[in-house]
């Protein structure tokens, strides 16, 4: 990954133990662990990014069917909660698969949405295409060379 596209991903980490540095675009944000973990605290765990990638495309996939529809909807919050940990997930990673995550969803609308308009909003939460494309799998490989 010698030569930076606008649209990649660049993790780095240095010697602060787990504090890992993405860039995407000009635009980063911190990584970490918490100190009861080792880290330094300085920002989400990896976990909590994957959370907060499928929560930040549920809500702007159910805004944007709302607004195409012309619908009442002032706000949508997305609550995501999992039980897995970055440390102790790393601890058995050269030696076992790793299960799956679940993650549990509250979703959280508000607005003078009628009943049925709830109910489809909350079945294009599930059309997330982040939410889509993790359940489907992903594969991760080295890069080809230039």
């Amino acid at each position: 990954m010698q030569n930076v596209a606008s649209n990649d991903v660049v993790a780095r980490i240095g010697r602060e133990h787990y504090r890992t540095e993405i860039e995407v675009g000009g635009k980063s944000v911190v990584v970490d662990e918490p100190a009861s973990l080792g880290g330094g605290d300085a920002g989400p765990t990896p976990y909590d990014m994957i959370l907060g990638s499928i929560g930040a495309c549920t809500a702007m996939t159910v805004r944007m069917y709302a607004d195409r529809k012309g619908w009442p909807l002032d706000s949508v919050t997305v609550r995501l909660r999992q039980a897995r940990s970055y440390q102790q997930d790393c601890e058995d990673c050269d030696a076992l698969a790793l299960p799956g995550i679940t993650i549990e969803r509250e979703l959280v609308m508000e607005g003078a949405l009628d009943d049925e308009q709830r109910e489809r909003l909350a079945q294009i939460a599930d059309r997330c295409p982040v939410k889509q494309a993790l359940e489907r799998g992903v594969h991760v490989q080295p890069a080809q060379p230039a």
